[in-house]
């Protein structure tokens, strides 16, 4: 075997290894969600703190993520990566072993921080071991893939350690993999830094864009019991939107900004960070609403839920292996527009679930469908984030296209919860007692799909305008042309 085959199949290794962290980091948004009862109970937590095990994740793992790329590019893509790791194995650790409920908070709290700092820079490693173009097309199919099915396998996963093996598992089986691939990076991974080792640290900034953004999502978790319109939540708002402010004063002064804001000329760039805003709207509300409707609605236990959503999965991987050759062949904007566009006719499908149907009828057709759309939209827009960025900027740019998928995520949940509530809560009020529950609350997903196809549609939209077309056209030819050459070549 030649040198350069010998590369070309460590670089591939390498990826697994990468797509194997970054799974267990999407595995972990979803994977407590069925596990939620049976850890009321074993803990004793009363309802209104239950949240916070999957909120204390969230909020930290969205405030931090853009420290996170900007520490991969400063300190060091592998070393960071490795750092992230092994602080989430230990959190996992600790989550199984929490004996109470705020131990498991603190955890999941540290595995977001944990999350945060591995993710971006897995992404940058990625970005910087594929040259740009076919082979990093196909690398970003497999890392489109884990993102996009991450979400349904954690239900999944979820269901069966929670039925077999106990709740604690899904925090334990997260120990092993990231330890082991700690191990493992130095061996398949070379160390890469921006090269900027001397511009020092903008700990200001850095200050002021973490706590701006953990606030935020911290004010969009938990507006729905404390009310949109109550004091704390309009305090919290304004709050983080000074913090946010002072961050581009900061920055805009600064001699090393934490964020050069010359990367946002980068049209695409910004286009992909708004597209993948609105897609994250969409996706985390869509897991979170068919979970709620087959287990309150269709009377699923955990590990059926679970099982049920194995085609969503599996129709996500198939699909984004495919995406990334059409990204190839057609270019990203193309590709990412009708994968937005077949979600949000999957989602407007899922609006007619009934109070009296049934998986087969109301869950299965919509799922494969939106399956389908995801692998298209999730791939394009990572291609598109990182695209024509320079490695000094790979970090950064992981950290932004992760930072708006979350941000999203937590600002599309918040919103269409409280409407689906909202609309729930009237229909009781009007009487009916137990038997008119299925029907309210089914009313209230109706509309909860509804508003994430209107994301759906809002990502295309912003897509086609932001997105250049140009830029996409000269990505496929050059990656066409990449793809003729000689494979060790």
């Amino acid at each position: 075997m030649t040198e350069a085959q010998t590369a070309y199949r460590r670089r591939w290794i390498a990826l697994g290894l990468l797509a194997a962290a970054q799974f267990i980091v999407v595995l972990d948004a979803s994977i407590v969600n069925v596990a939620l009862p049976s850890i009321g109970r074993s803990l004793g937590f009363s309802q209104e703190n239950l949240a916070w095990v999957v909120n204390a994740y969230v909020l930290v793992f969205g405030g931090f993520l853009l420290l996170g790329g900007r520490m991969a590019d400063l300190l060091g893509r592998r070393r960071v990566f490795m750092g992230g790791l092994t602080l989430f194995a230990l959190a996992s650790l600790a989550g199984g072993l929490a004996e109470t409920e705020g131990q498991l908070i603190a955890a999941r709290a540290v595995q977001g921080l944990g999350a945060a700092i591995l993710s971006p820079a897995a992404l940058s490693i990625l970005t910087n071991t594929f040259r740009e173009g076919a082979e990093r097309n196909k690398a970003m199919g497999v890392w489109g893939a884990v993102a996009g099915s991450g979400g349904a396998a954690g239900v999944l996963l979820g269901g069966v350690l929670t039925e077999s093996l106990g709740w604690e598992w899904i925090f334990w089986v997260n120990v092993p993999i990231a330890l082991g691939a700690a191990l493992l990076a130095p061996a398949l991974v070379a160390e890469s830094r921006s090269g900027a080792e001397g511009q020092g640290f903008d700990v200001a900034g850095a200050v002021s864009v973490t706590a701006g953004l953990s606030i935020f999502v911290y004010a969009l978790v938990d507006a729905e019991s404390a009310g949109w319109g109550s004091a704390q939540t309009l305090s919290l708002f304004a709050v983080s939107l000074a913090l946010l402010a002072a961050f581009v004063v900061i920055e805009l002064r600064a001699k090393a900004p934490l964020v050069p804001f010359s990367i946002f000329r980068l049209r695409t760039l910004t286009g992909a960070n708004v597209s993948a805003l609105f897609i994250g709207a969409g996706m985390f509300a869509m897991f979170f609403f068919i979970s709620l409707y087959m287990q309150q609605v269709l009377g699923f236990d955990a590990l059926e839920a679970g099982l049920s959503y194995l085609p969503l999965a599996v129709g996500i991987i198939v699909s984004a292996g495919l995406a990334s050759q059409l990204v190839t062949r057609f270019g990203y904007k193309p590709v990412l527009l009708t994968g937005l566009l077949v979600v949000a006719t999957g989602l407007v499908w899922f609006a007619q679930v009934s109070a009296g149907g049934s998986y087969a009828a109301d869950v299965l057709g919509p799922a494969l469908v939106v399956a389908v759309g995801m692998g298209f939209a999730f791939v394009p827009v990572m291609i598109a984030a990182v695209s024509g960025v320079g490695e000094r900027e790979s970090g950064l740019a992981s950290g932004l296209i992760n930072t708006s998928q979350q941000v999203g995520g937590a600002l599309g949940l918040a919103v269409l919860a409280t409407i689906a509530n909202a609309k729930t809560n009237d229909l009781l009020a009007e009487g009916g007692g137990q038997a008119a529950v299925p029907a309210a609350l089914t009313e209230g997903f109706q509309l909860a799909f509804y508003g994430a196809a209107a994301f759906a549609i809002g990502g295309a939209l912003l897509a086609a305008v932001l997105i250049r077309g140009a830029d996409s056209r000269a990505h496929a030819a050059a990656a066409r042309a990449e793809g003729a050459e000689p494979v060790a070549a």
